[in-house]
């Protein structure tokens, strides 16, 4: 018997025949918002369900085309106040849509405004609310980044675009780092406790590092969630090293960025902020060998010129000096005579002039 065989496109068909030919036109199906983009008036929707232990059991892409989209939001906007955000819980009624390429999606026909406010954002906020009740927030920033931030212990996943993208950065720049990495998982349930344990091994030789570097590439809302996490924020706030953080794109802030010392959106953005210190700190070195080198020449300067009035003064008290002012000098055996007290009657003295000597014999005092 010959096993009927399909190619993949036929094979694609027939479970596009049966989705279009067996479901009803629309479904309502209630989810929470993990992503959100608005491109060329469409809006582009990532939605996920999340079972009681908070792991991810569903996730589609939904789509709500341009015009219909503009009757929705502000449809939307009237009845709640508020635009579709990230973390909302939302009921939609949508259409199954299937192509070959894409695979499956949804297509939004209409939306309930009642909906409120979704479980992802309600225990972010909540998260968010307790770190700052236990003064976790400000912890970091009590910590001083040193003046060399050149030591870096770097916690990425190696295969990372991101983590390379940062370390040819930081080599190509015209100062020497000092970077070891430590690898962790950067996303999905295993994160925090990854991350935690690579801070553990951190300490263990912990004053061979200036700073901790966090980093990873932007991406889905969903894959982020692991950076909101109580426990990952607390073991990062109470760290006993700075922690520089660049783990999303510019849409992405994770409650790890609200904790760290300083919170950047991207790799490359923690690179040029390391690089930018370096050379603030060269600069500042310049203006101080500037200055020094003013200072020195000014007491340089100083020094000369009490020299030249040492001088003077030595040039008024010389012989020579004394000569050419009528004044005569008295030796006695090459010994100047300052008191009469110096000679007796009968000794031979020397009196220096200007233009030679007279020797004399002493007859009375």
């Amino acid at each position: 018997m010959t096993q009927q065989t399909y190619s993949l496109s036929e094979f694609q068909s027939i479970i596009q025949e049966v989705l279009y030919g067996t479901l009803p036109d629309n479904y309502w199906i209630h989810a929470e918002i993990a992503s959100i983009q608005i491109k060329s008036g469409h809006c582009y929707l990532e939605l996920v369900e999340k079972a009681p232990d908070g792991k991810l059991s569903a996730k589609t892409r939904a789509t709500c085309w341009n015009q219909r989209y503009a009757l929705l939001s502000n449809y939307f906007t009237s009845h709640t106040n508020s635009t579709l955000q990230v973390g909302m819980q939302v009921l939609l009624a949508v259409e199954v849509s299937y192509h070959p390429v894409y695979g499956l999606s949804l297509n939004i026909t209409n939306i309930d405004p009642s909906y409120t406010l979704g479980a992802l954002a309600k225990a972010r906020q909540e998260t968010l609310i307790r770190l700052q009740q236990e003064g976790l927030l400000e912890t970091q920033q009590q910590l001083r980044l040193p003046t060399l931030t050149q030591r870096l212990a770097i916690l990425s996943a190696d295969t990372a675009a991101g983590y390379g993208d940062f370390v040819d950065q930081l080599n190509h720049s015209p100062y020497r780092f000092q970077m070891r990495l430590f690898p962790c998982i950067m996303q999905g349930d295993n994160t925090t406790t990854s991350i935690q344990q690579a801070l553990a091994n951190i300490t263990k030789d912990i004053h061979a590092y200036d700073a901790v570097i966090i980093i990873r590439g932007g991406g889905a809302t969903t894959d982020l969630n692991c950076f909101d996490h109580y426990d990952l924020c607390k073991v990062c706030a109470l760290f006993p090293l700075p922690i520089i953080t660049g783990i999303g794109h510019t849409r992405d802030i994770s409650l790890l960025d609200h904790v760290a010392h300083t919170a950047l959106k991207t790799p490359t953005a923690v690179a040029d902020f390391l690089v930018g210190r370096m050379d603030r700190l060269v600069d500042q070195i310049g203006s101080m060998q500037q200055r020094l080198r003013l200072t020195a020449d000014r007491q340089i300067l100083i020094r000369k010129h009490r020299i030249e009035l040492i001088e003077q003064k030595l040039l008024l008290r010389s012989p020579e000096r004394i000569y050419q002012m009528g004044y005569s000098l008295l030796t006695l055996n090459g010994t100047i005579v300052r008191s009469t007290q110096q000679v007796t009657p009968g000794q031979q003295v020397t009196t220096h002039l200007k233009d030679g000597t007279i020797e004399s014999i002493i007859q009375k005092i």
